[in-house]
């Protein structure tokens, strides 16, 4: 399957807005510029892989194997001159490059050696060479402070310690120049200084001709003239021609080592690019992780079933100024194919349209989305927007014209595997034809089995989805009182558009309102009305539901810790039951016994003895049996176990009848009895000082006061007024 998601759709729902917002999280230049470039993923199996590798590197958040350090340098320039034929780079390059080879090496470890853990990041790394070449070559020859190694070559290692030793000549020649000079009192109190990387001696000016060198400059005031002693200046001259041979030999060896790695520049181009790769991994997942975004259930049942969806941007910026955002959650299926949203504007019918938008094409462009871990969603090939006026002044296109240009375009594009969003349906034009043309395009739509959510303010429409089969109205619900939005949408009812209350909440005079309401069709007002008190009814009855259902919870929740509480005790119990009854049972033995050896020791009959003995071992072997019955073994013994079991559920079946029938007949003797007793009560004429109680009340009071059919219930601290009917007599006053 292939998607195609236009670049109009991405703009549409800011989804350059959340590619910033992920790229804040990358380490490297090379990761953002690649997650900034991020679209739609057009191959499904492409598509999984990504949202695999977001997934695993969430979850190693809480594992104790974290994924190591991708971090690097942007080479590619590096690599890029390096695969030019006779080419070298610098000493640092050289080990940025080992660097990045060195990490992508300990990657493809760590990956083979969690790979159950890690197993799609196992196979991304198992498509790159495992290699320590180059790293092992740059090594070799370069040290960590970024220097040519002296063993690099035998000509580098000899030129260098020439080096050393013209340093040693050069500094003892000046140290005899300069103790000369200081005995014959010719040098300044600074005695010597550094003038172009060489040591000089600070000579007075009145002695220059005195001391042999070469002058190489003087002080401000000209007191103090600066000298290279002639003892010296031969030893630089061979230090400087060391100097350059050092040079040409690093360059001939670095040389040398890009020759030997431009072989792995394509490797190395490939451990660029998945080393970018990761970083954008671990963007994405590090934005998930911020957001609270889960990779939801993707079915092959073309559904979309988002809980607690909060949109991104949103979230993001409510988050920073501490504010709640208020979540959604909605459902599109075979039953439920298109959604039209109605309600008053600024009530948050956009930004639903949008949260459902933007999170279906961050999925399919492989970002984790911020929704309840029980959602589920498909993989649509064609997700089509119409948010906004976008009307077209380069065009000369007005918001309508703009508006069909598009509707056109979507019935082109519009099939089953079609996600489709429109804010605002059928609007730009006259009411009562553009609503009849949206009507028409709705039809469409839903003809070719298009998935869809539209918002609308257009009467018809709510009619339209009220008719059709698999088409739901819904509404962003409104407190009618403070006239503010809720943000909350709700399925299966049509909105009204509160019109004529948010005028009068925006400051527009009570007394023009009354005139708009004139003049509109009465049956138009009258379909706002009712629909206005069929929200309203529907959020005090959801209000209920909320108070009830947390009531019920917190119920349940007391009723399953006293479960819990009564279940230790009774296991307690059972423990202390069990000890107790073995206790007895050993007292009861002991005492058996000791009552045998006391007649033994009486009558010393020892055969008397092993008779009683056997007499009592044998009533217990048989107490045993029956408590503890031997499982039948052989056929014939299960056959006759069957017959016993067969005699027996017949016997507990006649007992059963019997006792149905006595019961039966208990129940018609309590049933008249109290048919008896409520006719007496009814019959029964209230007197003062009778002990009552309000029926389904525990109460019991002294009737004082007797008014027709009211009476005055007395019950010590206060006293009450209710009618005969609603009490129940408890005891008759005392004569």
């Amino acid at each position: 399957m292939r998607t195609n998601i236009s670049e109009k759709t991405l703009q549409d729902l800011e989804f350059s807005t959340v590619l910033q917002h992920v790229a804040e999280h990358c380490i490297s230049g090379l990761g953002k510029e690649k997650v900034l470039e991020t679209l739609p993923i057009t191959n499904k199996k492409e598509l999984f892989e990504e949202l695999h590798l977001v997934n695993e590197y969430v979850s190693s958040f809480e594992s104790e194997n974290r994924v190591p350090n991708h971090g690097f340098d942007n080479v590619t320039e590096k690599i890029k001159r390096l695969a030019i034929e006779n080419s070298f780079i610098e000493t640092d390059a050289f080990l940025k490059i080992a660097t990045t080879s060195l990490t992508v090496n300990e990657l493809i470890k760590f990956f083979k050696k969690f790979k159950v853990q890690f197993p799609t990041f196992f196979d991304l790394s198992q498509k790159i060479e495992f290699t320590t070449f180059v790293d092992d070559e740059i090594k070799k020859i370069i040290d960590i402070s970024g220097e040519v190694k002296n063993n690099a070559s035998a000509s580098l290692k000899q030129i260098r310690r020439d080096i050393n030793n013209i340093r040693g000549k050069i500094g003892a020649s000046f140290s005899s120049a300069l103790s000369k000079s200081i005995a014959a009192g010719y040098l300044d109190d600074i005695k010597e200084t550094v003038v172009d990387n060489q040591r000089v001696l600070a000579v007075s000016a009145m002695h220059r001709r005195k001391v042999a060198g070469s002058l190489l400059g003087s002080s401000k005031s000209g007191n103090i003239v600066y000298i290279a002693p002639q003892a010296t200046l031969s030893y630089s001259r061979e230090f400087q021609n060391l100097v350059y041979e050092e040079k040409q030999e690093v360059v001939k060896i670095l040389r040398a080592l890009a020759e030997t790695i431009r072989p792995f520049t394509p490797l190395l181009e490939e451990y660029v690019s998945f080393l970018t790769h990761i970083d954008s991994v671990g963007a994405k997942a590090k934005y998930a992780r911020e957001m609270n975004a889960i990779l939801p259930k993707i079915s092959r049942e073309k559904k979309i079933y988002f809980k607690n969806a909060y949109h991104p941007i949103l979230w993001r910026k409510n988050n920073a100024q501490n504010i709640k955002t208020v979540s959604q959650t909605l459902e599109l299926n075979e039953k439920q194919q298109i959604i039209v949203i109605s309600g008053p504007n600024a009530g948050g019918k956009s930004i639903t349209l949008k949260t459902i938008g933007l999170l279906q094409v961050m999925l399919q462009s492989g970002i984790l989305i911020p929704v309840d871990e029980r959602s589920q969603t498909y993989i649509f090939d064609t997700v089509l927007t119409d948010i906004g006026d976008n009307q077209s002044i380069e065009n000369q296109l007005s918001t309508y014209s703009y508006r069909l240009k598009n509707m056109r375009y979507f019935l082109r594009k519009c099939n089953e595997n079609t996600l489709f969003l429109i804010d605002e349906f059928g609007t730009g034009s006259d009411p009562e034809l553009g609503g009849a043309l949206a009507e028409i395009f709705l039809e469409e739509f839903y003809t070719k089995k298009a998935f869809g959510i539209i918002t609308t303010h257009y009467s018809n429409l709510k009619v339209l989805a009220n008719e059709l089969d698999n088409v739901t109205n819904a509404n962003m619900q409104f407190d009618e009182r403070s006239l503010e939005p809720l943000y909350k949408l709700f399925i299966g009812q049509a909105g009204s558009s509160f019109t004529f209350e948010v005028a009068q909440k925006n400051g527009i005079p009570y007394s023009i309102i009354n005139k708009a309401k004139k003049r509109v069709e009465t049956e138009k007002v009258r379909l706002d009305k009712t629909i206005s008190k069929l929200q309203k009814e529907r959020n005090r009855l959801e209000k209920n539901s909320n108070n009830l259902e947390k009531q019920k919870v917190k119920g349940q929740e007391h009723l399953e810790n006293l479960q819990e509480k009564e279940e230790k005790v009774q296991a307690k119990l059972a423990g202390f039951q069990e000890l107790y009854d073995q206790n007895q049972k050993m007292l009861s033995l002991g005492r058996k016994t000791n009552e045998l050896i006391n007649k033994y020791f009486q009558t010393n009959n020892k055969k008397e003895l092993n008779a009683s003995f056997n007499k009592w071992v044998a009533d217990e072997k048989v107490k045993y049996a029956k408590k503890n019955p031997i499982k039948p073994k052989t056929k014939t013994q299960k056959q006759k176990a069957k017959v016993v079991e067969k005699q027996l559920q017949e016997v507990i079946k006649k007992v059963e009848k019997e006792v149905l029938e006595k019961v039966v007949e208990v129940r018609k003797e309590k049933k008249i009895e109290a048919a008896k007793i409520a006719k007496a009560k009814s019959e029964y004429v209230y007197k003062l000082n009778d002990r009552v109680r309000i029926i389904d009340s525990n109460s019991v009071g002294t009737i004082d006061k007797i008014d027709r059919k009211n009476v005055t219930i007395n019950y010590g601290v206060f006293t009450t007024k209710t009618s005969v009917d609603k009490i129940e007599l408890v005891e008759k006053a005392k004569n």
